[in-house]
């Protein structure tokens, strides 16, 4: 997947809050983009979202 998808992603999960409202912005599956935000986290080697079953917020390099 090209990085401007995977930042995409991050960013419409940040604006939305959550996974699956992300998922229905982009008109595609909540398992995609869980999979293009793991990846852009493993491409710059960091986490980038706290994610809990409730709740999502951003880690400090995820904010930057």
């Amino acid at each position: 997947m090209d990085q401007f998808r995977q930042m995409q992603a991050f960013t419409t999960v940040v604006q939305a809050g959550s996974f699956v409202k992300a998922a229905q912005r982009l008109d595609t599956s909540k398992a995609v983009v869980s999979r293009l935000v793991l990846e852009l986290e493993a491409l710059l080697g960091t986490r980038l979202l706290n994610r809990t079953t409730r709740s999502l917020s951003l880690t400090d390099a995820g904010s930057v």
